[in-house]
């Protein structure tokens, strides 16, 4: 995970795991981390901890199971702007069934 510093990245499946402990370790290199999944009450603590710690989160609300339909994109056009500052520069994906 070399060379995240600065950079933006998505993580789904961030409420738990593999997902969770990613983010983390993504946060605790100097990514801003844009936390994705269905437990929102749990994302939003990891947040919490993220930003206690001096990181920069972002909590969306995700369920990667559902089609996704009217998406309002950002002014230019290039998708969802990301609130942490800067624009996505990966995305990961850690997601599992319940």
């Amino acid at each position: 995970m070399g060379g995240v510093s600065g950079k933006v990245v998505a993580v789904t499946g961030a409420s738990s795991g593999i997902g969770e402990a990613t983010a983390l370790e993504l946060a605790a290199r100097g990514a801003a981390v844009v936390l994705g999944a269905r437990r929102t009450d749990r994302l939003t603590a990891l947040a919490e901890r993220i930003r206690a710690a001096g990181g920069r989160a972002q909590v969306v609300p995700t369920d990667v199971g559902v089609p996704v339909r009217n998406v309002s994109p950002d002014p230019k056009g290039t998708g969802h702007r990301p609130e942490v500052g800067g624009r996505l520069s990966t995305q990961t994906g850690y997601v599992g069934r319940s």
